[in-house]
């Protein structure tokens, strides 16, 4: 049981989400990026009442506070009225309820909640509206399930392609993740709930993650693996962080006095409760000295956790002092105030599951999809003197709300890509269906996902002859061809990484069989990660990219190919044509072994590819649309700006093409005479702006200077060096449009 538990660890972390209610301006569509989002900081005003509270309370009762007292609740003191911190998992929306002291769903009626696509989906929106949009709404469905706490959102960098949780972090990009994560967050919490922003920190591998000794410089850990996390705790006042499995530099995450105590307390004062991974604590004194506050983990009996009775032990035989149990108690206790589970106040009551939920996830999932290739306009499909559609793949069925080593959600409603052509296409199309590959895995080779490996789920990858045939069949005989291949929530999956990019299930052979009988064959990818679509990029004329998308991600994605929505979709990472053109595998630096050195220091993801100079399969940041843009008269307010100022650089967006559509402007700033080493360009800013067909818009988007800085180790700190910076406007990493330079004092 141990091992299952290590894996479905409260590690799911995206969800965690983003409603504004009240200091936060909705970013329209044409507006400046500076519209910031801001949250609430935990209070002092309840520090009184607090103390009283404590001084009252027994050591045991106090102790009880500081450890899991079933699955996800620690404990409280029904005395003094004190309640249980409940918590849920989240990283696809709220899981159902699991039993008090083991992992079996604990079997209620009404525990149905809505699926959310999953975070890779929600960075490649592109758009901090529609993290507002997810927070809220999750935060509403928490509520309605009367937690406290969501485990989410997972805010690691995508190091390698081959993660297991790519599919749920969010970007390969400081600058990206930050700002989906802050309004996602500022939205959860305004609900009167908790974020526990995980996982904390430098954890981006599933092989050996319990024990991996990660090493990272010092300036490669402020500029990548650090911002997120800093700016959900600076900007968006997140209450909670959960600690990772893995160690940091030789001491284990949840006991690492750098991280937990100088970086995140002293240095950013962060005021809230760190919430360990399920079963991630090593040791008593150390793990609360540290800056750990509650153990959470794994049924073996709750107060057999490391600060449960050894606690109490080492309190009496004076290893630790009670004063230092206190301020762990009184972190949790401003932390339930906060949310109002304690003081009287009236709480948000929240609801789930209703129609106006899936409807955000719908918006969402629309704005995810990208459009990766469309030669000679084979998208949208035009359906003039079509009788019949083929649609072929397992995919085309699958569901992934549930699945996989990790939280899902018990949903009522999950539209398969069938379903939503099904739901849109006129009565007069018939569909044809074949299943055309099924999917096997090889169950003597698969490894233990509960003893993590770097094998993750070994495939059968031989077609079944009589399902291929079908599928040959049924493409020859309809006037148009969708396949629906990639992956899914059991093959990408929390635990453990993936052997290759190579698709699973012989999917390949099947796409090039289906595209020698109909050549009007249309390919959708459904997948969290990247994968090696080189050969079925180049064959097809039409190639669309979707994700774990959430409830209604059918009927978004029949949207997208039938023409109702335009897609405005940009990868959030960098696909590559070869898996050793990758950074951490270039550098031959993944998965190591009892230790990983980030060999590949700050050039991570399109940094490591544009700086080196390695074409990408399809570049970070890139996407199309129906329709075409032009950029023009780019320009920025001045022409040099002191270290305290900020740069507002405007563009104008013309639409060219004949529908209206959607545009991210992108912003990357670039540094060629640099005393340090750079990376060739690096992301600082972006908006997402509608233009209607024919019309333009100006776009601005604000860059304070300190963006620009890079991270002085020798003086440990954040330091902009003065000179020319240019200043690239793009739709793509590797699609820059019109430049600017300017100086820095």
């Amino acid at each position: 049981m141990k091992n299952k538990m290590i894996c479905l660890s409260a590690a799911f972390a995206f969800l965690a989400f983003a409603s504004c209610k009240n200091d936060v301006k909705t970013a329209g569509s044409d507006s400046a990026q500076t519209e910031e989002y801001k949250g609430k900081e935990i209070g002092s005003e309840y520090d009184a009442e607090i103390d009283k509270l404590v001084a009252q309370m027994t050591l045991e009762e106090k102790i009880g506070m500081l450890h899991g007292n079933s699955m996800f609740t620690s404990g409280g003191v029904k005395r003094l009225g004190i309640p249980e911190l409940k918590m849920a998992d989240g990283p696809l929306g709220v899981r159902e309820e699991i039993s008090r002291d083991n992992w079996a769903p604990a079997g209620l009626k009404d525990d149905f909640a809505t699926y959310y696509p999953a975070g890779g989906g929600l960075a490649a929106t592109w758009n901090a509206e529609m993290a507002y949009t997810f927070g809220n709404s999750v935060g509403q469905e928490l509520r309605a399930r009367d937690k406290d706490m969501l485990l989410s959102p997972a805010i690691n960098i995508v190091r390698t392609p081959l993660g297991g949780r790519t599919y749920e972090y969010m970007s390969e990009d400081p600058f990206l993740n930050k700002k989906i994560a802050v309004p996602l967050i500022v939205g959860l919490q305004d609900n009167d709930v908790m974020a526990c922003v995980k996982h904390f920190a430098a954890n981006n591998q599933e092989t050996n993650r319990d024990f991996v000794d990660v090493q990272i410089d010092e300036r490669t850990l402020r500029e990548i693996y650090l911002p997120a996390f800093e700016a959900s705790i600076k900007e968006a006042h997140a209450y909670s962080v959960m600690g990772a499995y893995n160690k940091f530099r030789g001491e284990y995450l949840c006991e690492n006095d750098y991280m937990l105590n100088k970086i995140l307390r002293d240095e950013w004062g962060f005021k809230g409760v760190v919430v360990s991974d399920w079963a991630a604590v090593h040791s008593t004194v150390k793990s609360l000295k540290n800056g750990l506050d509650i153990e959470m983990g794994t049924p073996k009996p709750f107060n057999e956790f490391f600060l449960a009775d050894k606690l109490i032990a080492a309190a009496k035989n004076k290893e630790i002092t009670e004063a230092e149990i206190d301020v762990h108690v009184k972190r949790i206790l401003r932390t339930l105030f906060q949310v109002k589970a304690m003081g009287g106040k009236e709480r948000v009551k929240g609801s789930i599951a209703t129609e106006a939920h899936y409807q955000d996830a719908y918006k969402i999932a629309a704005e995810a999809i990208v459009l990766l290739k469309n030669d000679n306009n084979a998208l949208p499909l035009k359906l003039d003197g079509v009788k019949s559609i083929a649609v072929i793949g397992n995919n085309a069925t699958k569901k992934n709300a549930l699945g996989g080593f990790g939280a899902g959600v018990k949903t009522k409603r999950e539209v398969t890509p069938l379903d939503g052509l099904k739901n849109r296409l006129p009565s007069s199309i018939k569909i044809n269906y074949a299943e055309g590959y099924l999917e096997r895995y090889d169950e003597k080779n698969k490894g233990n996902l509960g003893n993590i490996t770097s094998n993750g789920p070994v495939t059968i990858d031989q077609l079944d002859p009589a399902k291929l045939q079908e599928a040959i069949e049924t493409a020859k005989k309809s006037d148009v061809a969708i396949i629906f291949a990639g992956s899914n929530r059991d093959y990408e999956t929390e635990a453990s990484d993936r052997r290759n990019l190579k698709l699973p299930f012989g999917q390949e052979e099947l796409i090039q069989k289906v595209l020698a009988v109909n050549p009007k064959t249309i390919v959708v990818m459904v997948a969290g990660a990247p994968f090696d679509i080189d050969a079925v990029s180049k064959k097809t004329s039409a190639l669309v990219w979707t994700w774990f998308n959430g409830s209604e991600g059918g009927n978004a994605l029949a949207d997208v190919i039938l023409g109702k929505v335009n897609p405005s979709g940009k990868l959030p990472w960098t696909m590559p044509k070869n898996i050793m053109d990758s950074p951490a595998h270039a550098t031959n630096s993944f998965p190591g072994g009892k230790t990983v050195n980030y060999a590949e220091g700050i050039l991570v993801g399109y940094r490591w590819f544009d700086t080196k100079n390695i074409a990408p399969l399809y570049p970070f940041g890139f996407g199309l649309s129906y329709t075409t843009f032009a950029f023009d008269n780019a320009k920025t307010d001045k022409t040099s700006y002191a270290q305290n100022e900020t740069i507002t650089v405007s563009v104008d967006v013309k639409n060219t093409g004949k529908v209206d559509g959607k545009e991210v402007v992108q912003l990357y700033s670039s540094k060629s005479d640099s005393k340090v080493t750079r990376a060739a360009q690096e992301l600082k800013g972006f908006q997402k702006t509608l233009v209607k067909s024919g019309s333009s818009n100006t776009v601005t988007i604000k860059v304070p200077v300190k963006e620009l800085a890079y991270y002085d180790v020798a003086a440990k700190k954040w330091t902009v060096e003065p000179g020319k910076y240019t200043l690239k406007l793009g739709n793509s990493s590797r699609d820059i449009k019109k430049e600017v330079v300017v100086t820095i004092k």
